[in-house]
């Protein structure tokens, strides 16, 4: 050795000898307890130095490098206890460069708790990926993000939650657009090929990355201001008719009470003043019940209030033609013909009623396809046969009262009546046959808010044509509330 060293001075070598290891690249192999030990060999001409945490190498880099050094050691180093060892001295030698002591010991943890059989084998290809050229470039801190130089091997974006992909017949098969869901659709992965559909009873959010609940839409007591609405002004009316009542109960011997005959106005207010309170019925969420008993009530009441008025009419003419000597007619005078009228009427609706229960009674419904994003709770009439029959009904009695009224009109009545009667009746046909064309145009809770419309105004209409005249007499002008001026009246 000696001699090689002395004809080349450039380069000294040297051998080492030993009974117990041996070293071999940058392990160190030896013997113990009859069976070999490994651990990591570092040269003496090692300078043993670590990249500077201030080098331009890219952060990722720069964090996997103690990593991959401590899994060199853990990999060459058989005993523990020798790793640990070696490990503090590397560990000491990067925080020398600037490396952070809490990464570090999180890092020589995660090493630690390592499996060195697993470590140490080799690790299987795989076959799964896919080939890829190497971009090799010079990297520099104004180019961090390398990804972005790098052009991506695809022709199209990846579509997100919310739309759907579309083949695109142009440049290459795997090429596609992005569409948003339709109405109605959601998808909520990426790169969806189709959406799917929400129940009916939810919609697509904004985004159409998932269903929620659709909006439910009735008339309701409490959130709804056309509900607060309809409710106040139910309960004025409520109170004006009932104060009429008292007023015709405290003055009913009184001849303007008596001339009109005055069991007629009161079945007629009683049934104005339920008229107005069977409102409560189309307000708040629909039941089966409720579905029910307002159609049902809303017709009887009126068809009681308009057959009161009917009878009003004919007592009229019957009146007027029992004043004449020795008429026949003044045998109908009396209480027992118009009850008679109102009874025979009253009986008729009632019998359409129970057959439309019979046949097809009301019921809820949920309308889920009239508007997209909310549902309805509603009523539907069942047989619609029989809900225009109660209407239609109601019209035919409005229409021979209105008839009747108008061609006794000019009929020296006492208080002239027949006139108030002639109105209000125009004022009920009116409503309702315009009600009607609306009715079947809207939807939702204002098809209910327009019935309900229609039933405040025609049974004000009854109210203060028929009854505020004889009011404003009973109160204002007591001197004309004589049988006097009654008897003056029919002299005319």
């Amino acid at each position: 050795m000696s001699e090689l060293n002395d004809n080349n001075r450039g380069i000294r070598l040297s051998y080492e000898a030993s009974q117990t290891e041996i070293n071999f690249l940058d392990l160190k192999i030896g013997i113990r307890d009859g069976q070999f030990a490994t651990a990591t060999f570092f040269k003496n001409t090692d300078r043993n130095s670590c990249i500077s945490t201030d080098s331009c190498h890219h952060e990722a880099w720069l964090k996997s490098v103690p990593k991959s050094q401590l899994i060199r050691l853990k990999r060459n180093c058989s005993d523990h206890e020798e790793f640990l060892a070696q490990a503090d001295v590397l560990i000491r030698r990067f925080l020398e460069k600037g490396y952070p002591e809490a990464s570090l010991k999180t890092t020589l943890d995660e090493v630690t708790t390592l499996d060195r059989d697993i470590l140490l084998k080799n690790k299987a290809p795989n076959m799964d990926r896919v080939p890829s050229v190497p971009f090799i470039t010079t990297y520099s801190l104004q180019h961090r993000n390398v990804a972005k130089l790098v052009p991506k091997s695809q022709c199209s974006i990846s579509c997100l939650p919310g739309y759907r992909k579309v083949p695109s017949s142009s440049i290459h098969p795997c090429c596609h657009s992005c569409v948003l869901c339709s109405y109605g659709e959601i998808s909520n992965i990426t790169d969806s090929e189709n959406c799917m559909k929400c129940p009916d009873h939810e919609w697509p959010n904004e985004n159409r990355t998932r269903c929620i609940h659709k909006e439910v839409e009735f008339l309701s007591f409490t959130d709804d201001t056309l509900s607060l609405v309809f409710i106040t002004f139910s309960l004025l009316c409520v109170g004006k008719t009932l104060l009429v009542l008292i007023i015709f109960i405290l003055y009913q011997d009184t001849p303007v009470v008596k001339a009109n005959n005055k069991s007629l106005s009161f079945v007629l207010l009683v049934s104005i003043m339920l008229g107005f309170l069977c409102v409560f019925l189309f307000l708040g969420r629909p039941v089966d019940v409720t579905c029910l008993l307002r159609q049902i009530s809303f017709g009887i009441l009126f068809t009681i209030a308009v057959s009161s008025v009917l009878a009003k009419t004919i007592m009229v003419y019957i009146a007027f033609k029992a004043s004449k000597p020795n008429s026949v007619w003044r045998k109908w005078i009396g209480v027992k013909l118009p009850t008679c009228i109102v009874l025979a009427c009253s009986s008729v609706q009632v019998i359409i009623c129970i057959s439309w229960l019979s046949i097809s009674p009301p019921f809820q419904e949920l309308d889920t396809h009239s508007y997209q994003e909310k549902i309805i709770i509603q009523c539907n009439e069942g047989s619609v046969i029989g809900f225009y029959s109660v209407l239609g009904y109601m019209g035919i009695l409005a229409a021979v009262s209105f008839i009747i009224a108008f061609f006794v009109r000019t009929l020296p009545d006492s208080f002239n009546e027949a006139k108030y009667i002639t109105f209000s009746m125009l004022v009920f046909c009116s409503v309702w046959i315009a009600m009607i064309p609306a009715y079947l145009s809207t939807k939702g809770k204002y098809t209910v808010a327009l019935e309900i419309f229609a039933i405040l105004i025609s049974n004000n209409g009854l109210l203060y044509c028929i009854f505020l005249t004889k009011c404003f007499i009973i109160l204002c002008r007591p001197e004309l509330n004589t049988k006097v001026y009654l008897h003056s009246q029919r002299n005319i």
